[in-house]
């Protein structure tokens, strides 16, 4: 893999932390508010992004193993 690309990929992983990160804050304020309809739905998207971010780790580390 080229370095540009492995580049770009830790940074959109950087950034998707970032994001779940925001999401579950979010998500722990709204518990807090008892607001449980939005709390629902930021866990529910920081839980999809976690996911993908975890496929992308796997993806940069099977691409450098070649």
């Amino acid at each position: 893999m080229k370095s540009e690309t492995r580049n770009v990929l830790f940074q959109a992983y950087a950034q998707l932390q970032k994001i779940i990160d925001e999401l579950y804050l979010a998500h722990d304020r709204a518990i807090a508010n008892n607001d449980f309809d939005d709390a629902s739905l930021l866990a529910s998207r920081a839980d999809i992004l976690y996911e993908e971010a975890e496929n992308l780790e796997i993806v940069i580390s099977e691409q450098e193993q070649r």
